[in-house]
């Protein structure tokens, strides 16, 4: 099963690009953080910043409504693929592709 669930804020506005075959997709990222007691019993807290990208009806409610700083909740599935860099290199890509969204 492949299945994500992340709760956190908007930290880049979402892109929204037209592809050459006619569909949109909306790209942006998502921050997290956890809370957990170190060794010496200190709270620490650990950031995690997520690639997402939506299609579909999705698109619509990011242009919308979707704004850096905004907190969201994202299910959907992990995807990766690969591109070639403007240098020639091959780059892997992970990110969560939608399937839901809700703001907070």
């Amino acid at each position: 099963m492949n299945h994500v669930n992340l709760i956190g804020k908007i930290s880049s506005e979402p892109k929204v690009t037209e592809l050459t075959n006619g569909r949109k997709i909306a790209q942006f990222s998502i921050s997290t953080q956890e809370t957990y007691l170190d060794a010496e019993g200190n709270t620490k807290v650990r950031k995690q910043w997520h690639r997402i990208s939506a299609w579909g009806r999705w698109i619509k409610v990011l242009e919308e409504f979707g704004e850096k700083g905004m907190g969201l909740a994202v299910e959907g599935r992990l995807i990766s693929r690969f591109y070639k860099a403007a240098t020639g290199e091959r780059k892997l890509v992970m990110e969560v592709e939608v399937n839901d969204l809700v703001i907070l």
